[in-house]
């Protein structure tokens, strides 16, 4: 057996065997209320929704690609955000100005995909930036201070673009829930 069929297997393994219970744990009810109230207060300082999902493990159609047709897992996962990013609405926002953190904990691999009405302000690089330095803390098993941090950063780019106007802080309207998605 080749060793990348070994890797292969290996990383279909890691994926049958976590689910979202083992998100649940890696989170914690105190880091996932942490979370929850930074989404928060972020959203009330901007006109922007962010959205953070965490997902243990990819659903065997994902994966498949990965294994039985040898599609890089970067552009799986890459693919996969981008589903849920359809599937939670953060594109249904007033100003396409959605923002959604995906992380994989099987993976160890964060993605943050913003609409085109931010993604258009910030060059890719930057969001690059906030990628790597969020990835350092996920592969160390730091999981909530990777997200912290991955929502500070996001959150000063929105104050930088979507400021809240006095009169329309959100006006209390919640496009999408502060509360992480845990799957």
């Amino acid at each position: 057996m080749s060793r990348l069929t070994l890797n292969r297997l290996t990383r279909l393994l890691r994926h049958l065997w976590l689910d979202a219970d083992d998100a649940q744990r890696a989170l914690g009810p105190t880091g996932l209320a942490r979370l929850e109230t930074q989404v928060g207060a972020s959203e009330r300082q901007h006109s922007a929704q962010i959205c953070l999902c965490i997902e243990a493990s990819l659903p065997l159609r994902y994966l498949w690609r990965n294994v039985a047709h040898g599609e890089a897992i970067e552009a799986v996962l890459r693919d996969r955000a981008l589903t849920t990013f359809g599937k939670q609405r953060v594109w249904d926002t007033a100003h396409n100005n959605g923002v959604l953190i995906y992380v994989s904990l099987a993976e160890h691999h964060i993605e943050i995909l913003a609409d085109r009405g931010l993604a258009d302000r910030v060059p890719a690089h930057t969001w690059q930036t906030l990628v790597d330095a969020a990835s350092v803390a996920l592969r160390a098993g730091q999981l909530v201070e990777g997200l912290e941090q991955a929502l500070a950063g996001v959150h000063s780019l929105l104050l930088q673009h979507f400021p809240a106007s006095a009169s329309a802080a959100n006006q209390g309207h919640e496009a999408l829930p502060d509360r992480p998605v845990v799957r």
